[in-house]
């Protein structure tokens, strides 16, 4: 057999017709082979190297097709189809990839026999909505503030993945951090950003059950004058700052003429004099620390530290609205417009700690924060990375559920069932949609096919028995238990899916199966060398701004 990547090499040329979509339907499906055997419990791990050298252990579907680098368009459209994926709901990355390879290799039948592909599209889009009917049919409610039904929900959801040998705590970890940053916007919206309010600190060393969800955030970085300032400090007023503590640099090339000595004693007091107003209309406020994102001077540090309060500077744009968020404060641009109401008074404690090999500031035990960080520890920064993108899909499943509680059953339950509908409503269908809509149903039974291929069990015995079990479209709940491929019952199993992430991978899947069918015609855009030269034609210099500030100055 032809390995993917031989596939894609010999598919990259100037195609059209027909050719140009058999040539897409080979890419796509060597990269959905490519991670085929990464679904499920009993998946295999792929070991990658990225491009500095450093090793990828994972079975993240998303994770993997990352890090590879495919020539072939087609290839790279497939791959923008896990990243859609995981940015929109956070997980099915794998199952996407493998459901939109299947849809193209049933087509490929029908290609062959001369069908149009747009005749092939219109029944595909008519079984996606036949098919989210299905989904809308089996779902089952549930009430997202018992966490017990929480936490089973997502173990079932990361089942797949490589902590859930780690029991609860992966999950724990993800319910904890999502209810913190839970925002309730009334009318039954809720708002959960996971990106910018949910951070992830990473510290190899110690045990994996070291990691915790911390109320409040933490940050790499020690207090500006470890001596002189402390290190801990209960319930601190915190000022949060987007202005530098230190004396203004010209914006450009700045000339001063100074004729006398005194002139220069005047110039460096004035600088003293501007910090030391600054320092003040802060002191004003009585803070106990001043954190800041630009720069702070050894001046203002002196001033800051002789009245007793912490400061820390440089600090990241996002980790300042962390901040801002967990204890109550406001960002200021300048310290002359200060307010009472801006002062941050919702933390319970400030603290500076050793972890590790370095330094880290905490503000924690705030009484209502709205950010958080996750302190993960772990053996080494291989099963850190590898936990983080484990917590990340966690978050995102527990915010879909929050935002969408309700569930539909795993291990290929849901898919053989939608299987089964679309084919018995095939048999009402007139004309010559019928063969591709039916087509889109066989399609939908590679998922389940795939887990039993990955369970290591008989595929076609399996397969039949469950055909048997969902051919009157009764008992949607039979599926495949992905860890010993037992044809079981999900809800006494326990293995459930979220309803949003099921529902995105059928419309991502399909969508893009049809875009891909679309195409008649792959040109390449990319220019030819010169004749004659080793070298690309060079464009011509468009002159900039910076060019023309290094011009000399011609005299008069």
């Amino acid at each position: 057999m032809q390995s993917p990547v031989l596939v894609l090499k010999d598919s990259l040329k100037r195609e059209s017709g027909s050719k140009a979509q058999h040539a897409n339907i080979h890419a796509a499906k060597a990269v959905a082979d490519v991670i085929r055997t990464t679904l499920g419990p009993r998946s295999m791990l792929k070991m990658l190297l990225d491009a500095s050298g450093g090793i990828v252990v994972t079975n993240d579907g998303n994770a993997i097709l990352r890090e590879i680098d495919l020539a072939h368009p087609a290839a790279k459209s497939m791959i923008e189809l896990s990243r859609t994926q995981d940015e929109e709901v956070g997980d099915g990355t794998t199952s996407v990839i493998i459901l939109a390879g299947e849809m193209l290799h049933v087509a490929e039948a029908l290609i062959d026999k001369s069908y149009h592909p747009t005749v092939i599209c219109r029944a595909y889009n008519k079984a996606l909505e036949d098919a989210i009917a299905v989904l809308d049919k089996i779902a089952m409610p549930i009430d997202a503030k018992d966490r017990g039904t929480m936490l089973g929900i997502v173990k079932s959801c990361i089942g797949t993945k490589f902590t859930s040998q780690f029991g609860d705590l992966i999950a724990d970890l993800a319910i904890d951090a999502t209810t913190t940053v839970d925002i309730d916007l009334g009318l039954g919206l809720r708002d959960i950003d996971i990106k910018n309010y949910i951070k992830i600190e990473k510290v190899p060393g110690g045990q994996l059950e070291d990691s915790r969800v911390l109320k409040g955030v933490m940050i790499n970085k020690d207090v500006v004058a470890p001596g002189k300032m402390k290190r801990k400090i209960v319930n601190p007023r915190v000022i949060l700052l987007d202005c530098p503590l230190e004396y203004k640099k010209g914006e450009n090339q700045t000339n001063a003429e100074l004729l006398k000595e005194e002139d220069w004693r005047l110039l460096l007091r004035m600088e003293e004099e501007y910090i030391e107003e600054l320092c003040m209309q802060i002191l004003r406020f009585k803070p106990d620390l001043v954190i800041t994102e630009k720069g702070l001077s050894d001046l203002a540090c002196h001033f800051l530290s002789k009245h007793g309060v912490s400061a820390i500077r440089r600090l990241r744009k996002t980790d300042n609205n962390r901040i801002a968020k967990a204890c109550g404060a406001v960002i200021v641009n300048r310290p002359d417009e200060l307010q009472e109401s801006d002062v941050g008074t919702g933390a319970g404690l400030f603290e500076v700690k050793k972890i590790g090999d370095e330094f880290f500031s905490s503000i924690v035990e705030c009484r209502d924060p709205k950010a958080c960080t996750v302190l993960l520890r772990g053996a080494s920064k291989d099963l850190l990375n590898e936990v983080e993108r484990n917590l990340q899909d966690a978050m995102s499943v527990a915010r879909n559920i929050i935002k969408n509680p309700k569930l539909v059953p795993g291990g290929g339950a849901t898919e053989l069932t939608v299987s089964a509908t679309l084919k018995q409503k095939s048999l009402s269908i007139q004309g010559i949609e019928k063969w591709p809509y039916e087509a889109a149903a066989i399609a939908f039974e590679a998922i389940p096919r795939t887990l039993a291929q990955n369970c290591g069990v008989n595929v076609i015995r399996t397969m039949t028995a469950l055909q048997g079990k969902h051919a009157n479209g009764e008992n949607a709940w039979i599926g495949i238990n992905g860890n010993t491929g037992d044809i079981t019952d999900m809800k006494e199993c326990k293995i459930w899916d979220a309803y949003s992430v099921k529902a995105q991978t059928f419309k991502t899947a399909i969508e893009a199966a049809c875009m891909l069918l679309r195409i008649d015609d792959v040109v390449s855009g990319i220019k030819r060398r010169a004749p004659g030269t080793g070298k690309a034609p060079s464009k011509p210099k468009i002159e900039t701004e910076a060019d023309a500030d290094s011009e000399l100055i011609l005299p008069d």
